[in-house]
């Protein structure tokens, strides 16, 4: 049964909300990879192979955030050639995207899995976790083309209006890696490298699902012509995806400084800020969904030159984004205690520093959680209409937000002023999207810009 949903028609707040519920418990289910892991290597190996997984957050995001970008970026040209009913030039964005895909998989593969140890040594990793560190980083890179594989066909199921079938794959697939977590690394006694395999295995089977799912989209059914390359699409992709690949580049490039900066301060310290920035990926997620929403829903408008419902989208997409956001961090500041506590064995040495780490880091992320989905809205909006120019350079907003912080707070009260560095990189780059996006509404009006006259 197809499942594509037309969204340059009828209410913008149900239309948005009906993909970003899906979206949400996607990202959740997403989410269960890393917490699964954190988990029950925590509690089931110790706080060192805890501290060992979080010493890799940073430098995976560097492969992850730049793949889910890349591919989200790649989508958009999916969702406008949607909405302008342009079935050839759908067919060839999906080819082509896949094709570039493969090729940038591949490519970040061989770089990545090459230079894992020397980064870990480059961030200077405590020697007490390195082993168990580099084991894991190791086996995640060499699953780039699973994780990019995955990733792609969820964003092209999402710009057809499809959250249904990444929610049901990637639910699936966390009750599945929860399980292997289970019998890898507890049953089987395979530590951390049981628990790289159980998510690597787990996005496999997404990856599969959500391939099965688009074959039944009569919209993305291909043949063997639309493989043909096709050098203006591959450039209209390059000019949608790269800049956003590099902008999260840049973000991940600012959270590494800062890793630096928190192994220096010890491994309980660590193992105490890894358990709530597994949070932080529960945290974000839903703020994603609600940015995924808003460039799917402004790609299909602007692709049928739609302006006016780009805007009711956007409108619509804040009301939701921040009620949310504030119903969540009162949730996590009221029972935050009890849910990092999860990741920490209470029989563990020095556990109750760890978890003083981890609850007054996670007071301070969700104080500010409101900026992170004002600046995912407005970012996803731009780029939904092609617009990557402001996205991109959000990201050096938030560098330096973040980097500024790391290096300049922590001399002036202690290594707890780690715990504000995602607080300042998410407030300067949401005043910076906010901006932008109202600043390129008056030059659309201004110069008469459409879809086809920007293409």
């Amino acid at each position: 049964m197809s499942r594509e949903t037309n969204m340059t028609v009828g209410r913008p707040t149900k239309l948005i909300l009906g993909l970003a519920v899906p979206l949400i418990l996607t990202n959740v289910g997403q989410q269960l990879y890393t917490v699964a892991d954190a988990s029950i290597v925590g509690r089931g190996v110790g706080v060192e192979a805890l501290a060992a997984l979080g010493a890799t957050d940073w430098l995976y995001w560097l492969v992850l955030w730049t793949v889910q970008a890349m591919t989200q970026g790649f989508s958009v040209l999916v969702s406008q050639t949607f909405g302008s009913n342009d079935k050839k030039g759908l067919r060839k964005a999906i080819t082509m995207s896949v094709l570039l895909c493969a090729a940038v998989g591949i490519l970040l593969t061989v770089v990545f899995v090459s230079s894992a140890g020397w980064l870990l040594h480059l961030l200077d990793t405590p020697e007490n976790i390195y082993d168990g560190a580099h084991i894991y980083l190791t086996m995640m890179y060499a699953g780039t083309l699973i994780t990019m594989a995955y990733n792609m066909a969820a964003a092209i199921l999402r710009a057809l209006g499809d959250g249904k079938s990444p929610l049901i794959a990637m639910f699936t697939a966390g009750c599945l890696n929860i399980v292997l977590d289970l019998l890898f690394v507890i049953r089987f006694g395979w530590g951390i490298p049981g628990a790289a395999a159980a998510t690597l295995l787990a996005q496999l089977f997404a990856f599969a699902y959500c391939v099965i799912a688009l074959r039944k989209i009569p919209a993305a059914s291909v043949e063997k012509p639309d493989w043909q390359p096709d050098s203006s699409v591959i450039r209209r992709l390059c000019h949608l995806g790269l800049p956003l690949a590099l902008q999260h580049f840049v973000i991940v490039i600012s959270g590494i400084i800062m890793q630096a900066v928190i192994n220096t301060c010890g491994f309980v310290f660590l193992a105490g800020f890894t358990a709530t920035n597994k949070l932080h990926g529960l945290m974000d997620c839903s703020a994603s969904a609600f940015g995924y929403a808003a460039s799917t829903y402004t790609g299909q408008n602007w692709g049928a030159n739609r302006l006016d419902r780009v805007r009711m989208g956007v409108r619509s997409t804040l009301v939701l984004a921040l009620s949310f956001s504030a119903l969540l961090a009162a949730g996590m500041i009221l029972f935050g205690r009890h849910v990092v506590a999860l990741f920490i064995s209470a029989d563990a040495a020095n556990a109750a520093e760890a978890l003083s780490v981890a609850y007054d880091y996670l007071v301070v992320m969700s104080t500010f959680l409101l900026s992170a989905y004002v600046l995912h809205t407005y970012r996803s909006a731009l780029q939904g209409m092609g617009f990557t120019t402001a996205p991109m350079l959000s990201g050096l907003t938030e560098f330096a937000g973040r980097v500024g912080a790391s290096l300049l707070l922590t001399k002036a009260i202690g290594e707890r002023g780690l715990f504000y560095t995602d607080a300042a990189a998410w407030t300067f780059a949401a005043v910076f999207l906010a901006a932008s996006y109202y600043i390129q509404l008056l030059i659309i009006r201004k110069k008469g810009l459409t879809y086809q006259n920007t293409k």
